[in-house]
C-alpha cells in the first residue's frame, strides 16, 4: 500500500538538512530502485523553487511499504529524523486516483 510521510521542519533547518541530506537521499535512492518510490521532496519556506536562505519548511513523500508499521519503522530510521530537522512527522496510509 502507498503512504504519505509528511514532514514539518524545525525552525531554522538549513544546517541540519544539508548534512543530513546525502545519507536521506540514499535511503530514498534504495526505494526508487526497488520501484516503490512514487514522489519525493521538500517543500520551500517561500513562494519560489529555490528558496535561498528561507530554506524549507518540510518536506513530502509518497512511496510503498508492507504496513503502516513498516512505513513508520522506515520514518523513524531516516537521518533527518535522527538530525533534528523534523519537528513533526506524519505517516498515513494514501490511495492514489489520479493519474491513473
Amino acid at each position: 500500500m502507498l503512504y504519505v510521510i509528511s514532514g514539518e521542519d524545525v525552525p531554522n533547518s538549513s544546517e541540519k538538512r544539508l548534512a543530513a541530506r546525502p545519507e536521506h537521499l540514499k535511503r530514498l535512492q534504495v526505494l526508487q530502485d526497488e520501484g516503490r518510490l512514487v514522489l519525493a521532496g521538500p517543500c520551500p519556506a517561500i513562494d519560489n523553487v529555490d528558496p535561498g536562505p528561507a530554506g524549507f519548511s518540510g518536506s513530502l513523500i509518497v512511496a510503498e511499504f508492507e504496513s503502516l508499521e513498516a512505513a513508520q519503522l522506515w520514518v523513524n530510521a531516516d537521518p533527518y529524523v535522527s538530525a533534528g530537522v523534523y519537528k513533526y512527522v506524519s505517516v498515513k496510509p494514501f490511495k492514489k486516483v489520479l493519474p491513473a
